[in-house]
């Protein structure tokens, strides 16, 4: 269950969808795309264990992945790496209409995941224990985050790493039982945003902030004037009743995009060589059989 999200002036959002696996319906992440020009959906890491797949199959999904993937010693993390970038693909591959062994990803020096080749749909991910979310968008830059609902992150040096002065004030006057709740939505968006530009961690979270009375919001400058114009849009959810997740979203300024179908997208070269490398009839069923 989804609690409903705030979103700010600017692009609406649908709700997040829940996605039960490989041969789960994922008709309604088309259908955001087409409708929002983009799309926010989730998953529980035990419909998207890594050893369903098998090893040559979980080989070809995660493709330049799979030495990372080896390199990874904790079998958790390990586990939960594999199953974020298989249903990250997966999605990816729902959007453009080919199987997901065809989808590469690639990073930016930041961290920051990209479809290769294909910069007509944009991507995010993020992950905490047993939860998997994914965003896509067309036109636009996004950034997804989540985190427990019940994080505790009230304490000394809430000036020092995460808040800017406004919101230090702000949260200090809230009742104590509102603060982490607070912060944990704080946090998030902030996550999400940094995600969305490109910078990650590199963009210090007492450098910016959001209102914290969860109301419609807009990024704010450390005094707290606004920062952004209405180019931006952010939302929150509760998914799952324990956890907080949230979504920046960023116009290109270049419009939207609603057929992201990879054959009126890509080149019709490269569309030729994945319909032979990969049978032109498993193109629109995504390979679920064969592949999971």
């Amino acid at each position: 269950m989804t609690a409903p999200g705030k979103a700010s002036p600017g692009r609406t959002f649908g709700e997040p969808i829940a996605i039960t696996g490989p041969r789960g319906d994922w008709s309604g992440v088309r259908r955001d795309l087409a409708t929002h020009a983009g799309a926010i959906l989730y998953a529980r890491l035990a419909d998207w264990r890594p050893d369903r797949a098998g090893g040559p199959r979980l080989r070809a999904l995660l493709g330049r992945d799979w030495a990372r993937y080896l390199d990874l010693t904790h079998p958790e993390v390990r586990t939960r790496f594999a199953a974020s970038r298989v249903l990250l693909k997966f999605a990816a591959g729902a959007a453009l209409h080919v199987p997901p062994q065809a989808v590469e990803l690639g990073y930016t020096p930041s961290g920051r995941p990209y479809l290769h080749g294909y910069d007509g749909v944009q991507i995010s991910l993020s992950h905490t224990e047993d939860l998997l979310l994914v965003g896509l968008a067309t036109g636009a830059v996004i950034g997804v985050d989540a985190e427990r609902a019940d994080r505790r992150l009230y304490g000394a040096g809430l000036g020092r790493h995460l808040c800017t002065p406004r919101e230090v004030e702000l949260i200090e006057a809230m009742e104590p039982e509102d603060r982490d709740p607070a912060l944990v939505r704080l946090w998030t968006l902030k996550e999400a945003y940094s995600k969305a530009i490109g910078l990650g961690m590199q963009f210090r979270f007492t450098d910016f902030g959001f209102e914290t009375d969860g109301t419609p919001t807009e990024v704010r400058r450390p005094d707290g004037t606004p920062g952004t114009g209405s180019e931006w849009s952010f939302r929150t959810y509760s998914l799952l009743d324990r956890y907080t997740v949230s979504v920046a979203v960023g116009d290109s300024g270049f419009g939207v995009t609603t057929d992201t179908q990879a054959h009126t997208m890509l080149d019709g070269g490269i569309v030729d060589a994945l319909a032979d490398a990969l049978g032109a009839d498993d193109t629109d069923r995504h390979g679920t059989d064969d592949w999971w």
